[in-house]
């Protein structure tokens, strides 16, 4: 069941890719940017991960704190160098897709296929360019999984939610900047 505006945000106590212990609590105090992944090699996935890390620094001086989760098990994101250049921003491999489920993640055969056959060429040219991994999945990763983004105020109350229509749709850097710069 997708989640939805002004409701609690459900709470997780995980270990991140680098055993870094990642309690949703401890972020009651601040704006946080959840961000659901598909793998780790997924081009569209990877350019969005590109273009957060440019303004991480931009937001946490706003207290907006991001984290991130991937469909793919830690020894995969950790073999990435692109990945391990996210932190400090927290990655928390999720492959059984607990967390997916839990924030109402829906897989989507349709959605992910248009989004490869409309702009995957074009996607994997600027991933490419950017220097952005891109390999195949790898075992227990899924086509189908669509990527969300979570936008949680102060007391852990989800203030905005985006479930992803196509693999490249995300809320835009300005709608993040702008929830970051609205004070309670």
């Amino acid at each position: 069941m997708r989640l939805q505006q002004n409701l609690p945000a459900p709470l997780f106590n995980l270990p991140d890719i680098y055993g870094r212990t990642i309690d949703l609590e401890q972020y009651r105090n601040n704006k946080i940017l959840i961000g659901f992944f598909r793998h780790a090699g997924c081009p569209f996935c990877n350019l969005r991960v590109h273009a957060l890390t440019k303004v991480h620094a931009e937001m946490l001086g706003k207290g907006l704190k991001m984290i991130f989760f991937f469909e793919s098990k830690s020894s995969q994101l950790l073999r990435s160098t692109f990945h391990q250049e996210v932190s400090p921003i927290p990655l928390i491999a999720d492959p059984e897709k607990k967390w997916y489920k839990t924030y109402g993640l829906e897989p989507s055969i349709g959605k992910s296929a248009l989004s490869h056959l409309t702009t995957f060429v074009q996607t994997a040219m600027k991933a490419s360019s950017a220097g952005v991994p891109i390999h195949m999945m790898k075992s227990g990763e899924s086509f189908s999984t669509m990527p969300a983004e979570f936008l949680i105020r102060e007391g852990l109350i989800i203030d905005s939610v985006h479930y992803s229509e196509r693999l490249n749709d995300r809320l835009s850097v300005e709608a993040i900047r702008s929830f970051a710069d609205t004070r309670d």
